[in-house]
């Protein structure tokens, strides 16, 4: 697969930051206040088709302080950190929140390596990644939406058809074959750990890696058409299938070439063409490849759910237990909430690393 790749120079001439925005005060807000009721905003939040962007449609964000690695952390590419994320002009602002609370929790910033994946390959959105994080290591790749449209079904929710959210599933392909493990990333995250701690999971003999939630009802990830067929419910023989979230995992790249699991995870997308076996995108194929046998992680590594239902979005509280990542998956996002003045009382956590430009008025009011 054609793609192309910009790398950013570091440079060495800014001083380093170490300051930490408040979240320890804002957390334990929440944990001990969760909410649990609706926003009127939710509902009206509205997904539209994804186009290419105008130069109009390109927010402008505040620079990024520089953040350096201490004498302790190596400088040697074995101990760079691979992250994968997606990034448009629909999701870019949840992409530099995102960004920025890696680099601000990091004990060796400089150590993480983004590799961004996009549709249009927007000079824009190039320029803007350049002049917000300067010294941002970093490469972006082209995903041709011609590789899964053919495959990919109506949904419940239209952002969840479009074709970058597939990506995940071909980057054993995108990626030079010199990466061989990476931590996926959704764009509406925020991290308040160090990701180092996520890097160093070990796989064992695992292709995947993420938290896992055995105590979900798997059953209702697909339909009755699925679970009356035998031979497709056969599928799980053998597994304790749990559910996993997509949007954040690591990823064993070398296993997954070498397993063919791209192929695998597409032929149930064609089954899917024409039985209607699942509801929601991009993860119920890769749950009938992967649930069941993967290497789990901790539940703090992916506070997910935030941005309510794939319906109505409602407001939702926090999960009880430590917190390393928070996850706004789900129909409503904290910046669209925060914008319209009528935020879930978790979107506060998100608004501290939100750098576009016009939000640090909001906030001072």
């Amino acid at each position: 697969m054609a793609f192309c790749n910009k790398n950013v120079p570091s440079s060495s001439s800014s001083s380093s930051s170490s300051n930490h925005f408040p979240m320890l005060g804002l957390l334990s807000l929440l944990l001990l206040h969760p909410t649990t009721t609706s926003s009127p905003f939710a509902s009206a939040i509205r997904v539209v088709t994804i186009q290419k962007p105008t130069s109009d449609d390109i927010p402008s964000f505040w620079e990024a302080p520089a953040f350096r690695n201490g004498d302790s952390c190596s400088s040697r590419n074995i101990d760079k950190i691979q992250i994968v994320m997606p990034v448009d002009a629909n999701y870019i602002r949840g992409t530099m929140a995102a960004v920025l609370s890696i680099l601000q929790h990091s004990t060796c910033p400089e150590n993480a390596s983004f590799h961004f994946l996009s549709i249009h390959l927007e000079p824009e959105i190039i320029s803007l990644i350049n002049s917000t994080f300067p010294y941002l290591n970093y490469k972006i790749y082209h995903f041709h939406p011609n590789r899964v449209r053919g495959m990919i079904s109506k949904s419940i929710r239209q952002a969840l058809d479009q074709p970058l959210n597939y990506a995940r599933i071909y980057l054993s392909d995108i990626l030079p074959t010199d990466v061989h493990r990476v931590i996926y990333l959704d764009s509406d995250i925020i991290v308040v750990d160090d990701i180092a701690k996520l890097w160093r999971v070990d796989l064992e003999d695992k292709i995947l890696a993420a938290p896992e939630y055995c105590h979900a009802n798997f059953t209702t990830y697909f339909t009755d058409t699925f679970w009356s067929d035998v031979n497709l419910a056969n599928t799980f023989e053998g597994r304790r299938p749990c559910y996993f979230n997509t949007g954040v995992m690591v990823m064993d790249l070398d296993g997954w070439r070498k397993g063919g699991y791209t192929q695998k995870i597409e032929e149930w997308m064609v089954i899917q063409k024409h039985k209607r076996i699942y509801q929601l995108g991009s993860l119920p194929p890769v749950l009938l490849v992967f649930a069941g046998n993967i290497k789990a992680v901790d539940h703090r590594w992916n506070q997910h759910g935030l941005g309510g239902d794939n319906f109505e979005g409602k407001c939702r509280g926090l999960h009880p237990g430590p917190i390393s990542l928070l996850h706004w998956s789900g129909k409503g996002k904290p910046w669209l909430r925060l914008d319209a003045r009528k935020p879930c009382t978790i979107d506060h956590l998100w608004a501290p690393y939100d750098l576009y430009r016009s939000s640090r008025v909001a906030l001072e009011e």
